[in-house]
C-alpha cells in the first residue's frame, strides 16, 4: 500500500511541476507600439489648464443654470465646447462628426420643471468598422452645497472640468490619426441631477445599435491632495463593476459552476487599462477597484453599464471632499470650493494620455472575440474556441491570443498567441486551476481586451 501511494503521488508531483514549467514557458508577451508612446507625450497639460479655466469662467454649469448667456451658465458652456469640437474638426479637415444631444426632462427630484438637458457629443469614425465604438466621457455640469441652487458660483474646476478638458484634449491628439473603430468623445450633462445625459445617450446608442466596446468615463481626474492629508500624483483609480446587472438566472446557474464574477467585460476592460498604464504613462499606477463606483456613489458610465455595455470610472485616488460640491466660504480656517487652484494639470495630462493611448489601442485593434467558449473538465488540458472576426471589418487581424491567470491574481499572468484559428488547446494546462481568455491581434501588435469564455464575459456581437 505504500509503494502505490507513492507512486500516485509521485506521478501527481510530476503533473504539477509539468503544469507549473508548462505555465512559466508562457510568461505575458507584447509587442510594444511607439505611436501610443507618441500619443501619451503629445497630451498638453497647458491645453487641459486653459480649457479648465475657461470652463471654470462661467461661473456656475449647474444644469438649472443660464442658457441665453454667452458668458455665464451652462448654457455658454455647452456652446464653447461645441466650437472646441468643431475647431479640432476643422483642424483634421471635417474628420468629426459635432452635434448636440438632448431631451426634455422633468418631474424628476432634482428636475421638477421641465428642462432640456443637452450633452455635446463628437464622433470619429472609424475607416473598416465604424459601427464598432469606443468611448471617451466627462461631465459639463457643477453644483455647490444645496443640489438645487443654480444661481451661485460653481466654479467645479475638478468635478467635472477637468474630465470634459481631458476629453476635449484627447480628441485634439487622436484627431491626428485614423483607426479601424471609431472614437466617440462626450460632453455630458445633467450628471449631477441624476446622470441623464449617460442614460440619453446609453438609450441612444443602443437604439442606434452601437457595437459600443468600451466606456472610459473620467469624473475628477485633477486633484492630487487627498482629504486624508495625502499627496499623490503617481496613482489612479478604475472602478469596474463585476456581475452584469442584466444576467439571467440561466447565466447566474452556469457562472456558479464556471466562474466569471471578476471577468465581466467591463473588469477586462479595467484589466486592459491597467496594462495601458504600465507600459505607455510614466509614474502611474493604477488601481483597479472591484466595484462599480465609490461606495454607495455613482458615475456616468453607470447608465451604460446598464444597458450592457461595458463602461469603468476613471478618477484620482485622493478625494478632497472639501472641495466637492461645496459653496465656496472658509470655515474654521477651511477653505471649501472646487477652485481652479485644486487642479493639478500634469496629472490630468496624465490621465488624460491613460485614456487617449487605451482609445487608441482598442480602435486600431480588431474587434474582441466573439463566441467564446471552454471546455476541459476532468481533463488535463484546456480547449477553448471562439467565432471567426468578419474579414471586412477586421482586415487588420492578424490572429488571437490565448491569456490565463490563476483564480486569485488580479491580472493577467500567461498568454500564448495562437495564430488565426478558431480553436486551440492549451496542453498540460488544468482547467480547474486558471482563468482563461481570448484577446484578437492585429498585424502590428495592438490588442483587443481580453474576453472570458461565455456569458458572463461576452463583450457583445
Amino acid at each position: 500500500m505504500k509503494r502505490f501511494f507513492l507512486h500516485i503521488s509521485t506521478i501527481t508531483l510530476l503533473g504539477l511541476l509539468s503544469t507549473s514549467a508548462q505555465a512559466r514557458q508562457d510568461n505575458l508577451t507584447y509587442e510594444d507600439q511607439a505611436k501610443l508612446h507618441d500619443i501619451a507625450k503629445a497630451v498638453s497639460a497647458k491645453n487641459i489648464e486653459q480649457d479648465i479655466q475657461t470652463l471654470v469662467s462661467f461661473g456656475t454649469r449647474h444644469t438649472l443654470s443660464e442658457t441665453e448667456s454667452d458668458t455665464r451658465g451652462i448654457g455658454a458652456a455647452r456652446r464653447w465646447i461645441k466650437a472646441e469640437f468643431d475647431k479640432i474638426s476643422a483642424d483634421c479637415g471635417g474628420c468629426l462628426e459635432v452635434f448636440y444631444q438632448s431631451e426634455v426632462i422633468s418631474g424628476e427630484r432634482r428636475i421638477p420643471d421641465p428642462v432640456e438637458v443637452v450633452s455635446v457629443i463628437a464622433i470619429q469614425r472609424g475607416s473598416t468598422d465604424p459601427n464598432r465604438y469606443v468611448m471617451m466621457s466627462g461631465d459639463i455640469d457643477s453644483r455647490v452645497s444645496d443640489i438645487m441652487n443654480y444661481t451661485d458660483d460653481a466654479p467645479g474646476a475638478n468635478d467635472n472640468a477637468s474630465g470634459v478638458a481631458g476629453t476635449l484634449e484627447a480628441a485634439r491628439v487622436l484627431s491626428k490619426y485614423t483607426f479601424n473603430g471609431s472614437i466617440v468623445y462626450a460632453a455630458l450633462a445633467g450628471e449631477e441631477q441624476g446622470l441623464f445625459g449617460g442614460r440619453i445617450l446609453a438609450e441612444y446608442a443602443k437604439a442606434q445599435d452601437w457595437k459600443l466596446k468600451a466606456v472610459l468615463n473620467n469624473d475628477m481626474i485633477g486633484n492630487i491632495e487627498g482629504v486624508n492629508g495625502i499627496i499623490d500624483n503617481t496613482t489612479a483609480r478604475i472602478f469596474a463593476e463585476g456581475t452584469r446587472q442584466q444576467e439571467t438566472q440561466q447565466e447566474a446557474n452556469l457562472r456558479r459552476f464556471t466562474g466569471g464574477e471578476v471577468d465581466s467585460p467591463s473588469r477586462n476592460l479595467a484589466r486592459y487599462i491597467d496594462m495601458m498604464a504600465d507600459r505607455y504613462i510614466e509614474n502611474l499606477d493604477t488601481m483597479v477597484v472591484y466595484r462599480l463606483d465609490r461606495f454607495r456613489r455613482g458615475g456616468h458610465h453607470r447608465p451604460f453599464n446598464d444597458l450592457a455595455f461595458p463602461g469603468v470610472r476613471i478618477m484620482e485616488t485622493n478625494e478632497n471632499y472639501n472641495r466637492q460640491h461645496q459653496d465656496l466660504r472658509t470655515e474654521d480656517g477651511i477653505v471649501y470650493g472646487d477652485t481652479i487652484d485644486g487642479v493639478d494639470f500634469d496629472y490630468a495630462a496624465k490621465l488624460t494620455g491613460l485614456n487617449a493611448v487605451s482609445l487608441a489601442s482598442m480602435a486600431w485593434a480588431p474587434k474582441p472575440p466573439i463566441e467564446v467558449s471552454i471546455s476541459g473538465a476532468v481533463q488535463p488540458s484546456t480547449t477553448l474556441s471562439w467565432g471567426a472576426l468578419p474579414q471586412d471589418e477586421n482586415p487588420q487581424l492578424k490572429g488571437y491570443k490565448i491569456y490565463w491567470r490563476l483564480t486569485d491574481a488580479p491580472q493577467w499572468q500567461f498568454s500564448r498567441y495562437v495564430g488565426n484559428v478558431t480553436e486551440f488547446t492549451l496542453e498540460n494546462i488544468v482547467i480547474d486551476n486558471y482563468f482563461f481568455g481570448v484577446a484578437s491581434v492585429s498585424t502590428d501588435g495592438h490588442e483587443s481586451p481580453v474576453v472570458y469564455p461565455g456569458p458572463a464575459g461576452a463583450f457583445g456581437e
